[in-house]
């Protein structure tokens, strides 16, 4: 008997996460999207996971050009989680106003960042109304995490989401 739908919301909110823009490029578009279903996935070799819903446009974008970045939020990103997370945003320049790099991919990775991943989808998956993109890191980089900074210091504290809010560690 499935489970209905706003139930799972309900219960899943109880669960935290971090916050990650995942972005893309294709036919020199680019686009991106707020991310909170990503994971690591095996160190040797470098894979991780993310889970987008089939009807996006960075889910479109994804399985054409076969690529993706993930910049990883740091407190104080709630605004651009915010834009990258909106459906009135999806047909909308998200990137205007960041400054963003690129690595190996050229996926756009947005400039404030606590680290990112750059990557090449090795395998996807359906999964219900979503696809799960399984794929190697070609690139990283850690930001300025720094384990000995106190969790106040916004520039090292990662934006987490819980219960339809944002969190910071304490």
């Amino acid at each position: 008997m499935p489970v209905d739908p706003e139930l799972l919301r309900a219960v899943m909110r109880h669960w935290p996460t971090g916050v990650t823009i995942m972005t893309t490029r294709d036919a020199g578009q680019v686009h991106g999207m707020t991310v909170n279903s990503f994971t690591s996935v095996s160190l040797e070799p470098a894979l991780v996971l993310v889970c987008i819903e089939n009807n996006v446009r960075t889910h479109t974008m994804v399985l054409r050009s076969g690529v993706f970045a993930i910049s990883i939020l740091r407190v104080g990103g709630e605004p651009i989680s915010d834009r990258f997370a909106g459906r009135d945003t999806e047909n909308t320049n998200r990137f205007e106003g960041l400054e963003t790099i690129t690595a190996l991919t050229g996926s756009p990775i947005l400039a404030e960042n606590i680290g990112y991943l750059d990557c090449v989808v090795n395998a996807r998956h359906p999964a219900g109304n979503h696809t799960i993109f399984v794929a190697e890191v070609v690139a990283a980089h850690p930001g300025p995490l720094d384990p000995a900074a106190p969790p106040e210091r916004d520039d090292a504290a990662p934006l987490l989401y819980f219960n339809r809010d944002y969190h910071r560690l304490c």
